[in-house]
């Protein structure tokens, strides 16, 4: 599916890095929207494109070398696939010495974190990650440090 990967002209498709490999996405710079196809049977959403991130594209298109219709390619220019991206997530472990081997699923791993962590409902996190089952959102949840933040504040 990464192989599909995204084009700047019309809906641009591709799998999701972010993800860990779990969702195709279509987006188009003019609606700022990313529209989430699961794979794994998971429920469909639409994120914002913020400003920043949409700038950063924007950059990305004006400035990317050598010129591609494809919106993440390689060193080559030649269209990103899966298991590039997974050896660069794998190389940039390395490089950071982390002392263990990084894949790209921990990235949507890091991202249901980092929200649990912003104190951010369940089941809102529930829907951003596309999880059917609340069961498999709570692991985010468990360790917050703010899951009882103003539990008595009105």
């Amino acid at each position: 599916m990464f192989e599909q990967l995204c084009r700047w002209e019309g809906p641009i498709t591709w799998q999701a890095a972010s993800q860990g490999g779990h969702a195709s996405y279509h987006k188009t710079f003019r609606s700022a929207a990313l529209h989430v196809r699961r794979v794994k049977q998971g429920t469909p959403s639409v994120h914002p494109i913020v400003g920043d991130e949409l700038r950063a594209f924007r950059r990305l298109q004006r400035e990317q070398e050598p010129k591609s219709s494809f919106v993440f390619t390689s060193e080559r220019g030649a269209p990103f696939t899966t298991a590039g991206f997974a050896r660069m997530v794998e190389r940039a472990g390395i490089e950071a010495r982390l002392g263990f081997k990084v894949h790209p699923h921990m990235l949507r791993h890091a991202c249901g974190y980092a929200l649990a962590n912003r104190g951010h409902d369940t089941r809102a996190l529930q829907a951003y990650l596309g999880h059917k089952n609340i069961q498999h959102t709570v692991r985010y949840t468990e360790l917050s440090p703010l899951r009882f933040k103003d539990f008595w504040r009105t």
